[in-house]
């Protein structure tokens, strides 16, 4: 049953419009070592449509993530997920020799869709001429975010603690990180630290506008941090301006990749609610100009011991 503040964030946003969706859709990967398949999600109806790319976690794929896919399709978003190389559906594990390469390639299959955006259109009937490709987010959850927060300006660190490659794309204006990794060092399990080079981040070049979402119970295997780990992003970063911190929360955020996954151990619908209206709300506004729907969420959002999450907002 809907609550309260979900059905309050419901009007700021307004009606939900039906959604249609194709996949696979094939593109073009020069040099992949498997091809690079996408799900295209859209809106029926409207106009001047802005493009969200999404990047899914560990192990998954592009039919993974419904539950938050198909509400930001139905809210005026023209959603993209590729397929990444070490989805469960490739067979790719840590011993196999493109592995080590993964976590770089992830993202490159980002740009790779911004780059195809033309094919993308067209697989779609009826998409072609209703997306503004001046408005362009990018979202991801969990390794998914470390794909993401690279094309949002953060960087790896090397051995020796310096920034490595500069992967910021221009075209992408705003984006929402959901339960990524933080920062490194001696937190780090030596599982994490041996297979997992992309966990040295270095958010002091992660200027484009961000919130930041995570669990307040979110224990990672990866780190011995607690779940401020997840914060990182916000904490250290000059772009990130919002961070919603998700009371009971833990790494599947309520179950955002989908209903009785085995992924989800938090498993908790109002939970997957919210995120679905507060991003939704922060990135109309974060892509629109003069929308000013993302105030008017967290002004909704209830403050106090019993609130379902907390909201900090900066001005950057």
């Amino acid at each position: 049953m809907p609550t309260s503040l979900s059905t309050a964030l419901d009007h700021l946003l307004g009606d939900s419009t039906p959604v249609v969706s194709v996949a696979p859709v094939q593109l073009e990967a020069p040099g992949r070592p498997l091809p690079l398949q996408v799900r295209v999600s859209a809106p029926a109806t409207g106009t001047d449509l802005p493009v969200l790319l999404f990047s899914h976690g560990n192990g998954m794929h592009l039919d993974a993530y419904a539950p938050l896919v198909s509400f930001w399709a139905s809210h005026g978003f023209v959603v993209v997920q590729p397929t990444h190389l070490d989805s469960r559906r490739n067979g790719i594990g840590f011993d196999h020799p493109v592995f080590p390469s993964i976590w770089s390639e992830r993202t490159t299959d980002l740009v790779r869709v911004l780059d195809q955006l033309d094919t993308v259109e067209a697989a779609l009937p009826g998409l072609s001429g209703r997306v503004d490709r001046s408005r362009i987010a990018a979202a991801g959850h969990s390794w998914g975010g470390q794909s993401v927060q690279s094309l949002l300006g953060a960087r790896i660190l090397d051995d020796a603690g310096q920034p490595g490659e500069d992967r910021r794309e221009a075209r992408i204006t705003a984006g929402v990180l959901l339960a990524a990794t933080g920062v490194a060092g001696d937190d780090l399990v030596p599982f994490a630290a041996e297979h997992f080079p992309f966990m040295r981040p270095s958010f002091a070049e992660l200027t484009t506008p961000t919130l930041v979402v995570a669990g307040d119970q979110d224990q990672s295997r990866m780190s011995t941090r607690g779940p401020d780990w997840f914060t990182d992003a916000f904490t250290q970063s000059p772009g990130a301006t919002d961070l919603l911190v998700l009371r009971g929360g833990e790494h599947g955020l309520g179950g955002i990749s989908g209903y009785e996954a085995a992924e989800t151990t938090d498993e908790n619908p109002e939970r997957v609610a919210l995120v679905q209206r507060l991003t939704t709300a922060y990135l109309r506004s974060a892509l629109g100009a003069g929308d000013d729907v993302w105030d008017q969420a967290r002004a909704a959002l209830p403050t106090g011991p019993d609130a379902p999450a907390t909201l900090e907002h900066r001005i950057r």
